[in-house]
């Protein structure tokens, strides 16, 4: 930020309305409720404010918990676990009823989506120890269980 004399040059953002701001948030990508909230929150608002704000947008369809549910399971299935997106939704704010909603959704099923994933990244049975640990680490932060992830790479599938 530049500075005169003391003086703070005002930020672009500074004589838009509350309102504007988080429609031109809403304009580059979808937003859970409550990560909206804590951005809008952040520019010195106050909470009331916020609170109403975000109703009108969500009663407008602008804001969305469930289409923001819907999106994140949409880009993270097959290459997360259930239990990885349902975990980030949560994180995210998402509300429990829009989350369970968009998982029930779509049918995630995560040996198939270990096995799609593991044949994307490796393709093939790790040759030694090193090759098979970075192997496990990646799947598991994935989400994937051990159990199923020793399974898979006991039994590689055949392409």
């Amino acid at each position: 930020m530049l500075a005169w004399r003391g003086v703070a040059a005002p930020s672009k953002s500074a004589g838009r309305s509350l309102e504007s701001r988080a429609i031109s948030y809403l304009a580059r990508r979808e937003y859970a409720r409550s990560e909206l909230r804590e951005k809008l929150l952040a520019t010195g608002a106050s909470r009331d404010e916020v609170d109403s704000l975000l109703d009108r947008l969500a009663g407008r369809g602008y804001l969305s918990d469930e289409r923001y549910a819907q999106g994140v399971v949409d880009q993270k299935r097959g290459a997360y676990s259930k239990r990885a997106i349902a975990h980030t939704l949560k994180q995210m704010g998402v509300d429990d009823d829009a989350a369970t909603k968009a998982l029930a959704e779509h049918t995630l099923d995560d040996q198939e989506a270990l096995v799609a994933l593991w044949r994307r990244r490796f393709g093939r049975a790790p040759a030694d120890e090193r090759e098979k640990a970075r192997q496990v680490r990646f799947l598991q932060s994935r989400g994937f269980a051990l159990s199923a992830i020793f399974k898979l790479l006991r039994d590689p599938p055949v392409r």
